[in-house]
């Protein structure tokens, strides 16, 4: 009798191990009835398919590491300085997204967005607004950090209204000063820090609104199923070159890592406290119409695209070409990508670079 009920016991283990390996990679469970009535045995059970979705899904990454408390909530988008003399910044090693953007003399700024609230770090070097990127950021539902703007976009700030905290202002006592840097020879606008750390303190003690709006609290792109990965329909893309003028991004693949490494003109860019060199997991470059606005070089850039918007999505070693849009050219929608069919882009899970520059500039190998 014992001896049956081994082989029993072994044919129900082998059924299990075999439902589960051929669920994997299925989007829903079911599930299975083994009837062994021969046995007298009835075992029922629910195989994996592919893995769920976690509670704390990063809505930026598609990963689940947010905190409890930041389920739900508004991600963070902050402005940061990205001139020669304001290298390294720090704190940019935790960002889930950044975009990188022409501002005047075809230099770039930075603005970097976390998705939980309460883990933003201490960043620095914090710079001015420029309108477009909170154009980007309202797509997002995210609370933006600059210190200062530029003067003609004010009445354009008031029409989309960001929720916004300003260094000029000290908003919420959330800004200083580095006085190492500035001791180590860094000039004062390359010094300017948001207490990112005491954030999640200030803005709950505010009263302002914290959870995300309605329609914006699904995945900001279209990731892939959780455990899987895609590769771009394009050519091998081991080294992207994005020229912006005086500023120039490279972004190398490794493939042990499965991402690209990011350069900045020339050099590792690095974050000043990890020392760690910045890399993600997909790249975006958006060709888009850029012009000089006014005589002191601010810029004019269309940040909304459309059907026929052309750019590029970058990952696992391969080059896709892509159109690219903000839904009706509005504010408070997402940045979509799409393939040549018109089909919503799937991407890969993890932390993505967004480049803004103009076209013919981006070249790879």
């Amino acid at each position: 009798m014992r001896k049956q009920w081994k082989r029993i016991s072994c044919l129900i283990l082998a059924i299990v191990t075999t439902a589960l390996t051929i669920g994997c990679g299925k989007k829903e469970a079911k599930s299975i009835e083994a009837d062994m009535s021969g046995l007298g045995v009835v075992s029922q059970w629910t195989p994996l398919d592919s893995l769920p979705i976690p509670k704390n899904q990063n809505l930026l990454t598609g990963i689940g590491d947010l905190s409890k408390e930041a389920i739900g909530k508004r991600p963070v988008a902050v402005m940061i300085n990205n001139v020669k003399d304001a290298l390294p910044q720090y704190g940019i090693m935790e960002a889930d997204v950044i975009f990188e953007l022409p501002v005047e003399g075809n230099l770039t700024r930075l603005m970097a967005l976390y998705a939980d609230y309460t883990k933003v770090p201490d960043i620095c070097a914090i710079r001015s607004c420029r309108y477009y990127f909170p154009a980007i950021a309202k797509g997002f539902d995210a609370f933006y950090i600059h210190w200062g703007s530029d003067q003609t976009i004010l009445n354009y700030l008031k029409s989309i209204q960001p929720d916004k905290y300003d260094g000029l202002t000290n908003d919420g006592g959330l800004f200083g000063r580095d006085k190492e840097r500035r001791k180590s020879g860094y000039a004062l606008e390359h010094t300017g820090v948001f207490k990112g750390t005491q954030f999640a303190s200030v803005v709950q003690n505010s009263g302002r609104r914290t959870d995300l709006a309605e329609g914006k609290k699904e995945t900001a792109f279209n990731f892939c199923d959780m455990g899987t990965k895609v590769t771009p329909t394009g050519e091998p893309c081991n080294v992207l070159d994005v020229r912006f003028g005086a500023a120039r991004a490279k972004l190398t693949y490794n493939a042990e890592t499965g991402t690209y490494f990011k350069e900045i003109n020339g050099q590792p860019h690095v974050d000043g406290r990890s020392g760690e060199q910045l890399s993600f997991t997909n790249v975006f470059v958006l060709e888009t119409s850029i012009s000089v606005r006014d005589s002191v070089g601010h810029k004019k850039i269309d940040w909304a695209g459309s059907s026929s918007a052309k750019g590029y999505y970058v990952s696992n070693g391969v080059v896709q070409e892509i159109r690219w849009s903000k839904a009706g050219g509005k504010e408070t929608s997402y940045l979509k990508f799409y393939d040549e069919n018109g089909n919503e882009l799937v991407i890969n899970r993890g932390k993505s670079y967004i480049a803004y520059t103009y076209a013919g500039k981006t070249s790879w190998e």
